[in-house]
């Protein structure tokens, strides 16, 4: 298996002292770190006491990896099942343990991966929308307890359930010889490196394993607006903070609603409170976004019946909350 280790900061031997900061960060994550590796140089670079990452990239994929420090972590979960896009290079008539460059690659047949543009164009129509798929084996999915990737690196196979995933758009960006460059929208769940197989098969190459992986898209956030880690460390501490994006930045999906100082006060408390009479009525089980009176964002929350609103997950520090409590 190979690796490749990406250039990255090196370690302070100072400890610095960790520093309670709240936001988010888009990340250009580089070639060759894992993601858990991204996370932990970010905290040193920001000396930040808390800070987790939005979804795996594999450590040979590259692109956007938000990162949410401090009280920004308990809305990660919004980023998790976001739409996402990528650039994916794929090399036709071999395969990988892995299902990319990082496995032990074994070819195929001869001239087993050389179509025609015009068969990937019509192969491709067969992967969009509602498609099934096989999780990988090299996955951080968990079969009684552990990561699939263990029982793999072990030479076991375990059985897998197909699962539905969805692919809005596929666009071919080019074809090589046996490389083909794909741009791909998709669904959350979705494994590129098993798309990237299945769509081999379906070419009758046999299989295809990942060369190249790159995320451009998240929701609503786009690559270029993402920075290093070299550039990061680069940085002053003012400057790299400018840089952090408000917590709220990337719950714009949810509807606003406004309290006033009582309501605001009473739904920390945990309290059930009455929507505000110029909200238009909201079905049952919506997910709200919920700022005081001086527009400080201070948390989610859900719509119950009769038009109430109970605190579905709030900002713990009071300083952020804006709030005497």
């Amino acid at each position: 298996m190979h690796r490749l280790h990406a250039k990255i900061p090196p370690d302070n031997p100072i400890k610095p002292v960790k520093r309670n900061i709240h936001g988010v960060l888009l990340l250009d994550k580089p070639h060759g770190i894992s993601s858990n590796k991204a996370v932990e140089v970010a905290k040193r670079i920001f000396s930040a006491a808390k800070c987790g990452h939005t979804g795996t990239l594999d450590p040979m994929a590259t692109g956007l990896l938000p990162l949410c420090f401090g009280e920004a972590t308990k809305f990660s979960s919004v980023l998790l099942v976001a739409n996402k896009a990528y650039e994916a290079t794929l090399k036709l008539g071999f395969l990988s343990t892995t299902g990319d460059a990082e496995g032990e690659i074994s070819s195929l047949a001869k001239n087993a991966g050389n179509p025609t543009l015009s068969q990937c164009e019509q192969t491709l129509k067969h992967f969009t929308g509602k498609i099934m798929q096989i999780p990988p084996m090299y996955s951080a999915l968990k079969h009684q307890g552990k990561p699939l990737y263990i029982y793999a690196r072990n030479g076991e196979t375990i059985e897998r359930p197909a699962r539905e995933v969805v692919i809005h758009s596929i666009q071919i960006k080019s074809l090589i010889n046996d490389e083909l460059q794909l741009g791909i929208q998709c669904g959350t769940g979705t494994y590129i490196r098993t798309l990237a197989e299945d769509i081999g098969k379906a070419l009758g190459c046999g299989g295809a394993y990942l060369t190249q992986l790159k995320r451009t898209v998240i929701d609503r956030f786009d690559l270029s607006q993402a920075q290093t880690l070299q550039a990061l460390q680069e940085m002053d501490a003012t400057e790299r903070t400018h840089y952090l994006l408000p917590i709220d930045s990337f719950l714009q999906e949810f509807p606003v609603i406004t309290l006033d100082e009582v309501a605001a006060l009473h739904i920390v408390q945990g309290r059930l409170i009455s929507s505000p009479s110029d909200i238009s009525s909201m079905a049952e089980g919506n997910t709200v976004r919920l700022y005081n009176h001086q527009q400080q964002f201070l948390g989610l929350g859900e719509m119950m019946s009769e038009q109430r609103i109970i605190a579905k997950r709030l900002l713990a520090n009071s300083e952020l909350l804006g709030i005497a409590v």
